[in-house]
């Protein structure tokens, strides 16, 4: 590791993966004895699937809150997979952008689509294997989140949008850890801010989603009835 890339291995506000939980996780899964391959497939698949897809309160929680909450979204579960990677030793960054509205419609329901900003502020993860960066993106929605989706859908033979997509094959997205990207969104980006070193830094320049009373609304009313519904898609699917 040289010295310029051990920022990509520091903890900071936002990765703080050093905290006991982190710690506990980390110890539990057993992830330091696993090659590098095997542990980054094994800590993306974590937190693909065990950390459900759904709402926080706000883009810039540290990792071991989105830990706490045990859902998130492309920007907090990119935190809290950025935490974990860098907790057993692998190299990391982030990479901003914004994403075009419509690939949420869906997720968000139509009821509450009409508060949501056309452009909203995204984010991958970077993963340093093999001397170079690979993009992981298909993290963001989890397997039985995805397969409602898959369902309903599953005519479609074109690029799909919606519902937290945004693909060019809904039926085999490359989501899965092969040593390659991963992408379920990109598809839907807008706007591309580059790379990151820490996620801290993206916020800090580019903010977050919402600001003021749409903000306030957001956090204590809003993504509740956005999680309801992304909770009732996952268990009851999506109606014709």
């Amino acid at each position: 590791m040289t010295l310029v890339s051990k920022k990509y291995l520091q903890e900071t506000a936002m990765l703080d993966f050093k905290h006991p939980d982190i710690q506990e996780l980390v110890e539990k899964k057993e992830w330091n004895k696993l090659s590098q391959y095997e542990v980054i497939g094994a800590i993306y698949k974590y937190v693909r699937d065990e950390i459900q897809f759904g709402y926080n309160k706000d883009d810039r929680l540290a990792a071991s809150q989105v830990l706490k909450d045990g859902y998130g979204q492309c920007n907090t579960k990119g935190t809290l997979l950025m935490a974990l990677l860098r907790a057993v030793g692998i190299a990391t960054r982030s990479h901003g952008f914004t994403i075009f509205n419509e690939l949420q419609r869906g997720a968000i329901p139509n009821y509450l689509f009409v508060l949501a900003p056309e452009r909203i502020i995204h984010s991958w993860v970077e993963v340093y294997q093999n001397e170079r960066w690979i993009n992981l993106e298909g993290y963001i929605l989890d397997s039985d989140y995805l397969k409602q989706v898959q369902n309903r859908f599953a005519e479609v033979n074109e690029p799909f949008s919606g519902y937290g997509v945004s693909t060019k094959c809904l039926s085999n997205p490359s989501i899965d850890w092969k040593g390659e990207d991963t992408y379920i969104q990109s598809e839907g980006i807008a706007d591309d801010f580059g790379v990151f070193s820490q996620p801290d830094d993206f916020y800090f320049i580019h903010g977050s989603n919402l600001s003021g009373i749409k903000k306030v609304m957001f956090q204590y009313a809003l993504r509740h009835l956005m999680n309801w519904n992304v909770n009732n898609i996952r268990t009851k699917g999506i109606s014709n």
